[in-house]
């Protein structure tokens, strides 16, 4: 489910999976092995949400 949220952000934003994991988690490698099947914690879950709420709230401003 969070993979998924992720891509429609990275798509709807038009952010590089690169840029996005730097940003949020700083891991920019945090995209690539979502989509390889890692299972984030719930720490890195609440980072990576507050992360797309903060950027859609800076952007609709």
């Amino acid at each position: 489910m969070l993979l998924r949220t992720i891509e429609k952000f990275l798509r709807d934003y038009q952010i590089a999976p690169t840029r996005f994991g730097r940003d949020a988690v700083r891991d920019p490698r945090l995209v690539f092995d979502l989509r390889m099947g890692r299972d984030p914690g719930d720490r890195i879950k609440r980072r990576v949400e507050h992360f797309m709420n903060e950027y859609r709230r800076s952007v609709s401003q």
